[in-house]
């Protein structure tokens, strides 16, 4: 997997791939109505009906382009085998600098509405725990530039 790699279940991916289709047809065309509705109305300077239509549309064009690339990069597939290996799809338990945490390692658009914090792999904490077991202690450098111990506890698949 590269670092631009999303890993997805099948399920998220579907979920993903429904998000685009329906912002790119019916989405599109709904905002493009309120877009010309709002024109007619008269001057586009004063007129705050057109100014958040346009504003919603070019969030909207950022969504697309954003699922686009997770959809065009994604590595579709089961969840990861249960052999407590840390690698994208897995929700791990660690102490993390003398906090427990735990956290899915992989992608926001994996978790979906869990509470989960997610930590990407290509950051620094997912680049020092990828390949690790259950057991193992590593290190990373924080951004800041300070040392941080890593202790890796419970390693499961993420099932959403």
């Amino acid at each position: 997997m590269s670092e631009s790699t999303t890993w997805l279940t099948q399920e998220s991916f579907d979920r993903l791939k429904a998000e685009h289709d329906h912002l790119t047809g019916e989405g599109r065309t709904a905002i493009a109505r309120r877009i010309e509705a709002a024109r007619e109305e008269g001057d586009l300077k004063e007129n705050g009906g057109y100014h958040a239509a346009r504003e919603e549309q070019a969030r909207q064009e950022a969504r697309i382009r954003q699922l686009e690339q997770i959809l065009r990069e994604a590595e579709v597939g089961q969840a990861p085998p249960d052999d407590g290996v840390v690698e994208p799809g897995m929700v791990v338990e660690a102490n993390v600098g003398g906090e427990d945490m735990t956290f899915l390692l992989g992608s926001r658009e994996v978790a979906g509405d869990t509470d989960l914090e997610v930590y990407s792999a290509s950051s620094p904490l997912g680049k020092a725990i990828v390949g690790h077991k259950t057991g193992d202690t590593v290190s990373y450098k924080a951004p800041s530039g300070v040392s941080i111990d890593v202790k890796i506890g419970k390693v499961t698949p993420f099932y959403p």
